[in-house]
């Protein structure tokens, strides 16, 4: 009697690699639905262009961008924000906010002063992150929904006082991790409190 042939072993074999197939698809698609959420709504990824933020950022830097917080409203004074540039929604660009809602701001040689729209009183903003200050006058009256915008590298810097406010739906979010390079690794880059 001959032994009988079978293919088990060539099917078996089969049957791991589609069940390896499978489970590869399932891990993707479970990858997709985590990452793709985190990064359209909590974070977002950056890579510095050019000399305005110097030295509080080099170009070439690499930042992750938290959304979720301005998506809340938390939007303060000095922050690091990246928007859309307004003349051009395409192109995206960092800054320090120093202007609020319905604040005016005027800027006098090196001094930058806000004056608050209800109560009318006025503050000299401390600016200790400022490089290079730029000499040149700017008076500017926020809407509720503007904020104005300075790189730190104010003499390298296209911003607010030159093309005017930013308007909210243009703020992306807040610089909140440099990763590269990876000397100057650093939780919430940038960051200022004011002291008044």
């Amino acid at each position: 009697m001959e032994p009988i042939k079978t293919d088990l072993p060539a099917q078996a074999g089969e049957k791991t690699k589609m069940q390896s197939f499978w489970e590869l698809v399932r891990f993707a698609f479970i990858a997709l639905i985590i990452v793709i959420p985190i990064r359209v709504f909590i974070v977002e990824p950056f890579v510095v262009s050019g000399n305005s933020m110097v030295p509080t950022f080099e170009n070439g830097d690499y930042l992750i961008i938290d959304k979720i917080s301005y998506e809340l409203g938390n939007i303060k004074r000095n922050d690091v924000a990246v928007f859309r540039y307004p003349n051009d929604p395409t192109k995206f660009f960092i800054k320090r906010i120093i202007g609020l809602p319905n604040e005016t701001v005027d800027i006098k040689g090196n001094d930058v002063t806000i004056t608050d729209g209800k109560s009318k009183e006025s503050f000299r903003l401390d600016q200790p992150f400022v490089k290079n200050p730029a000499n040149n006058d700017t008076h500017l009256e926020l809407k509720k929904d503007e904020y104005f915008v300075m790189g730190d590298n104010r003499n390298a810097s296209s911003d607010s006082r030159y093309w005017g406010a930013v308007k909210r739906n243009l703020l992306s979010g807040r610089a909140f991790l440099r990763l590269l390079p990876i000397g100057k690794i650093d939780l919430l880059p940038g960051n200022y409190k004011e002291t008044e």
